[in-house]
């Protein structure tokens, strides 16, 4: 199960849309452009187990370039758009990838990172002329598409931040088998989904999210089409199902809070008819929200919780969620234990660490103390996420990983933003974290120790934000900034960080909106 089989046996069908543009490209072609990638990528000296990275916002380059690295055994590494350039180039370095590909809307960093990157990776410029970078469309032209006569399977290579700011890679192994062996998610996304041939799959998120490559790669696989929103637009979304008759796909509850939120005359004006299958995940979902969506679209919603590093996955459809509301659902595989502070494993309904057994091996690369971290004494695995099971076997969650902030389906750890803070010449003492945001689950919040209390007030948090959003990407600024005059730290030096949240989330059974 590989689009070059279907390339082979239905070469005019069409492998995906991208929905804003209306570009369509079939499997023929998509089997063409990768493989012409390929031989370019070998051209460059890469061979098995080296690495590209990909920095673009959703656009049609974006699947050839992941199917080519996938063909030759490589690591493909997808970085997201909103990055600063010295975020990015931290990741290149790190995962030691070789070609960093760049779409016209990286042009105001790109500069910055041929001069960062000089000497440790190529850059390439698939979509126009960015100045420091190579034109991908006339090199990758003229090379033939041949298959390699090395071709093996290669694989992802995403990060996710890690609580120190940085983020961290999750790397697996390489197969060593063929491209087109068969793939452990085909099957999983078959049964849990009913994924095949058939499946017209809408993925309105940024590609550069596990999920939305993993998912659209996989319907690759099936030779099903995918369709792309370059952005998210809830209104479009709706129109989108209707106009291609859409059958599968996925969301992070944003999304739903913002198509509840149409007026009923646009909400309700689509056909959405042949949509069987809605996912989500990313993020906890409130249970209102997800009540008011089985109410409206019927009960296709399932519900997945699981990380990149592959170490469990519970699911849910939505007639156990109606039973279980809350419930992130049971084990597809992976098997999860709750356990105390001591390592001990408590008993249904009580609240602790969540760690899995039976999962994908993974190390976090280049961080051995945060890998080792993620173990419990019996090697099980940890997110970092707490909860508890019931006494059917669902499982819930009650609080996120240490200080991560989720919001819109994004990760965010609020290390780098503190670090940043406490730098400015007025700041004694910072903490980030999350509070409760109606549009995006949570949004980023600062509560800052001035050095002289008396400057506290708007001027001082404007400021601030300027200042973290000149140096960071904007999605890991805060939006708000309050003012203490002291923060309460213990004489070690360790911050109470949930005596500041508690204020802003109150009291409630869950933590988590």
């Amino acid at each position: 199960m590989h689009p070059s089989l279907h390339a082979r046996n239905h070469p005019e069908r069409t492998a995906f849309i991208f929905a804003g543009s209306g570009v369509s490209v079939s499997y023929g072609e998509l089997e063409e452009r990768s493989l012409r990638c390929a031989q370019m990528l070998r051209a460059l000296g890469l061979r098995n187990g080296d690495g590209i990275a990909i920095c673009m916002d959703n656009n049609p380059w974006y699947f050839e370039l992941c199917w080519a690295a996938q063909r030759s055994g490589l690591y493909y590494t997808a970085i997201s758009s909103k990055l600063t350039a010295p975020e990015v180039e931290y990741i290149v370095r790190d995962a030691g990838a070789r070609v960093l590909f760049l779409s016209l809307s990286q042009h105001g960093i790109a500069q910055e990172l041929a001069a960062g990157l000089q000497g440790v990776a190529e850059l390439f410029a698939v979509d126009g002329h960015i100045e420091g970078c190579r034109d991908y469309a006339q090199e990758s032209a003229s090379f033939g598409a041949e298959p390699l006569a090395d071709a093996t399977a290669g694989a992802d290579f995403l990060y996710s931040s890690g609580t120190t700011g940085r983020p961290k890679g999750i790397r697996v192994a390489l197969s060593g088998e063929a491209p087109d062996a068969v793939s452990p998610l085909t099957g999983l996304l078959a049964h849990l989904y009913g994924f095949d041939s058939g499946t017209v799959y809408l993925s309105p998120a940024p590609l550069y999210h596990a999920a939305p490559l993993r998912f659209s790669m996989t319907v690759h696989r099936f030779g099903g089409t995918v369709v792309v929103m370059e952005r998210f637009d809830a209104a479009q979304s709706l129109a989108l199902i209707e106009k291609y008759r859409i059958t599968h796909s996925q969301w992070v509850p944003t999304m739903f809070v913002r198509m509840l939120k149409l007026p009923d005359a646009e909400r309700l004006a689509h056909d959405l008819s042949s949509h069987r299958c809605a996912i989500h995940a990313a993020a906890p979902c409130p249970k209102d929200v997800k009540q008011r969506m089985i109410d409206w679209w019927g009960p296709i919603i399932i519900e997945y919780y699981a990380g990149s590093e592959g170490n469990g996955l519970c699911t849910i459809r939505s007639e156990e969620w109606l039973a279980h509301p809350g419930s992130v659902g049971r084990p597809v595989f992976g098997v999860p234990h709750v356990l105390d502070d001591d390592g001990n494993e408590l008993p249904a309904g009580q609240e602790g660490a969540i760690y899995f057994s039976g999962g994908v091996e993974f190390v976090y690369h280049n961080d051995p103390e945060k890998t080792a971290a993620s173990r419990s004494a019996a090697g099980w695995t940890t997110l970092g996420d707490i909860g508890y099971l019931d006494a059917e076997g669902y499982l819930y969650l009650t609080d996120r990983k240490a200080n991560m902030i989720i919001s819109g389906g994004v990760n965010i750890y609020p290390q780098e933003t503190e670090n940043l803070l406490v730098m400015h010449p007025a700041v004694m003492d910072v903490a980030v974290f999350g509070v409760p945001d109606e549009d995006f689950g949570e949004s980023v919040k600062a509560v800052v120790q001035p050095v002289d209390i008396s400057s506290a007030g708007p001027d001082l948090e404007r400021e601030l934000i300027a200042w973290c959003r000149e140096r960071l990407s904007h999605i890991k600024c805060p939006k708000s900034i309050d003012f203490e005059a002291e923060l309460p730290r213990h004489p070690t030096g360790k911050l109470y960080k949930r005596l500041l949240r508690d204020r802003y989330w109150g009291k409630q059974g869950s933590r988590i909106v």
